[in-house]
């Protein structure tokens, strides 16, 4: 991927988790995930009640499949924004699901209703 590229990929991920509260870059939709672990993530997000969350398929795109895997120094995907910061993947979301640390980062998003 060439320098501008890289930049533009960024400044779109960038972009995309300031202006949204909740994002979710995950392979496939909301609607009909092309993997379980994205699966996984969304029916978590469906459980804590979430009502505003942005989806990005980063098998539209190979540069944003790579791109957030680069912004957020993270290998895999699906990846969770909340208010700009990098929440972590389907194991985190999981983990933080059980004990009762998502719910509290969700709603102090405006993601709950």
């Amino acid at each position: 991927m060439s320098d501008t590229v890289q930049s533009e990929v960024h400044n779109f991920i960038r972009e995309t988790v300031t202006e949204h509260p909740v994002v979710l870059f995950m392979k496939g939709t909301a609607q009909f995930p092309q993997c379980g672990f994205s699966a996984r993530a969304i029916q978590i997000l469906k459980e804590e009640g979430v009502t505003h969350l942005v989806t990005v398929n980063v098998l539209d795109d190979a540069e944003v499949r790579q791109g957030i895997k680069d912004y957020s120094n993270w290998p895999t995907i699906p990846q969770l924004y909340v208010k700009g910061e990098f929440i972590g993947g389907t194991d985190i979301m999981g983990e933080m699901h059980q004990n009762g640390e998502l719910a509290p980062v969700l709603k102090d998003a405006g993601a709950i209703a």
